[in-house]
C-alpha cells in the first residue's frame, strides 16, 4: 500500500521554539514528535545572524534533538540567493551581519569587499555602530543596491522585547531614499526559497509561528496553512486588530495535532 505524503513543516525560531537562549519546551516536544512520526520539518527564520551549524549547537544546547543544519532556512540564504538571481556579472558584495549572512554570501559565489561593492547587505549585527552603519551608507550612495534580508520591526527575547533588522533596513532605506527589496517572512522570496529547498509545493507545506505579522501573513498572503501559536510577539487579540487571519490558532504547540494537520 502506498504511503500517503505528510506535509512538510515550516517552523519559525525565535518566539516559536525558543525566547533568546530559553527554549520554548512545547517546541522541544513538536521537533520530537515529527521526528517520530516521519512528519518532515525545516525551520524558517527570518533572523540572519546565525549560519545553519550554528543554530543547530544552539538549539542542541537547549535541549532540542534531531536538529541538523540542513533543516535550516534562514533570510540571509534567501536574500544572497535573491540577488545572485539579479545579474551573474555582479558578485562584489559588503554587508552588515554576523556569520550567517558571511556564509549565505560565500555559499552563492559573492566576493566580500570594500572596493566597490555592487550590494550592501543589511542583516542583523547587534554589535554594529554608527561608524558601521554610515560606512554602508558610503557604498550606497556611490551605488551599491541595498539588499535588506529582512523587516522585521521588533524581536522576542525574555522578558521583552528588542530592535528587529527591519528597523535598521528602514533607517538606510530612509537615508538613501530607495527601497529595499522585500525578501524575509511576510515576503515571497524567502517562502519560493524554502519550498525549492523541500522540493515541495505550498499546498504540501505548514507555516507554524508566532508573529501575525511575519509567520502568519506569509502564509495568508500565498495560500499556505498557518499555525498561530501565542509564544511570542503576538496575541489572539491581535488577530482581529491587524486583520491577518490564521488557520488555527494555539496557545501552545502542545495544542496541535501535527499527525491531523499534515495528513490533511
Amino acid at each position: 500500500m502506498e504511503t500517503k505524503k505528510m506535509k512538510t513543516v515550516l517552523f519559525d525560531l525565535d518566539g516559536t521554539m525558543y525566547r533568546g537562549p530559553q527554549p520554548i519546551e512545547a517546541g522541544i516536544r513538536a521537533v520530537d514528535f515529527c521526528f517520530e512520526h516521519g512528519i518532515p520539518y525545516l525551520f524558517l527564520t527570518n533572523n540572519s545572524m546565525r549560519t545553519p551549524e550554528e543554530n543547530t549547537k544552539h538549539m542542541e544546547t537547549m535541549g532540542y534533538h534531531h536538529v541538523k543544519p540542513e533543516h535550516f532556512v534562514n533570510s540571509a540564504m534567501a536574500a544572497a540567493g535573491y540577488a545572485a538571481s539579479l545579474d551573474p556579472n555582479k558578485r562584489k558584495a559588503w554587508y552588515i551581519g554576523m556569520n550567517g549572512m558571511k556564509e549565505a554570501l560565500l555559499d552563492e559565489g559573492f566576493e566580500i569587499t570594500e572596493d566597490q561593492p555592487d550590494y550592501v547587505f543589511i542583516g542583523l549585527d547587534k554589535t554594529a555602530d554608527y561608524a558601521k552603519y554610515s560606512k554602508a551608507l558610503a557604498f550606497l550612495l556611490n551605488g551599491a543596491k541595498l539588499i535588506g534580508t529582512n523587516h522585521d520591526r521588533i524581536l522576542a527575547k525574555p522578558g521583552g522585547f528588542e530592535v528587529g533588522n527591519g528597523s535598521v533596513v528602514a533607517l538606510f532605506e530612509y537615508a538613501t531614499a530607495t527601497p529595499s527589496p522585500r525578501i524575509g517572512k511576510p515576503d515571497r522570496p524567502i517562502l519560493d526559497y524554502a519550498l525549492k529547498k523541500a522540493g515541495i509545493s505550498k499546498d504540501d507545506a505548514v507555516l507554524v509561528g508566532d508573529n501575525l505579522e511575519t509567520d502568519v501573513a506569509l502564509g495568508y498572503n500565498n495560500k499556505v496553512q498557518t499555525v498561530f501559536v501565542q509564544s511570542g510577539v503576538h496575541h489572539e487579540e491581535d488577530i482581529q486588530r491587524l486583520r491577518i487571519f490564521p488557520d488555527l490558532c494555539v496557545e501552545s504547540l502542545d495544542d496541535v495535532d501535527f499527525l491531523r494537520l499534515c495528513e490533511g
